[in-house]
């Protein structure tokens, strides 16, 4: 028999009985899954696809986020992004798109904290300049809004949340509420035409463009310029 060299302080002991049930053996807890870079691709994946539309190009741009679920069926069942493709009929911007989506899947995979990615290409500008989007939302480039179609993807499976609260949202919705009824009492009704721009019908006409967001839904609310996107005030 090997001797076993006991190296703390004997606290108590007990004469162990022939006849005395085995302890029961501490149940196993399995190891929560990450996301890594030697993750395989499982054979099905979920995903979810954006359209894109520039008034710079007659084509749009459709942009497919799959997601790989880990730890199924436990409580630490997750979601996160695994690939991203970019497709277009448009073939002027393919060689950087090929590209960029290579270097954004490869981050997903990679592990770690991938939201960064957001203000990254959120703050790439087109030297040509940007547009405006239908809702009154500035774009200063066709990359920035990559960024916001991953903005929302990742908002979508709970890896980022809403800068704004249920009470916040609230708030602001009926701030909004009342100040366009105050507009409807002081102007006449215009009949807009079906194909104008209602770039701005997200939000009350007059609405001017938020430094914070880039969205024309700064309003004089309470005697602040407001904003109803992202709740923004002159007042702090």
């Amino acid at each position: 028999m090997m001797a076993i060299k006991i190296a703390s302080k004997i606290v108590g002991y007990e004469v162990a009985k022939p006849d005395a049930p085995a302890p029961a053996e501490a149940p196993i807890t399995p190891a929560v899954e990450e996301m890594h870079e030697k993750l395989k691709r499982p054979d099905n994946l979920e995903g979810a696809t954006y359209k894109i539309k520039t008034p710079h190009s007659e084509h749009a741009l459709y942009v497919t986020i799959n997601d790989v679920v880990l730890n199924p069926g436990s409580d630490h069942e997750m979601r996160r992004p695994f690939e991203i493709f970019i497709n277009s009929k448009n073939m002027e911007h393919y060689q950087w798109i090929s590209a960029l989506t290579l270097i954004i899947s490869a981050v997903f995979r990679k592990g770690g904290d991938c939201t960064f990615l957001v203000e990254e290409l959120r703050s790439v500008f087109d030297p040509k300049g940007g547009y405006m989007k239908r809702g009154g939302r500035w774009m200063p480039s066709l990359v920035a809004e990559i960024g916001d179609v991953l903005d929302m993807h990742m908002k979508k499976i709970g890896l980022l949340k809403d800068e704004l609260d249920e009470h916040q949202q609230a708030y602001l919705a009926q701030k909004r509420a009342e100040f366009e009824q105050g507009a409807k009492s002081t102007q006449a009704p215009a009949e807009a035409d079906a194909q104008c721009d209602d770039s701005t019908a997200q939000y009350p006409e007059g609405a001017q463009l938020c430094g914070k967001c880039h969205t024309k839904a700064m309003i004089q609310m309470d005697g602040c310029l407001t904003c109803l996107n992202c709740g923004d005030s002159k007042c702090g």
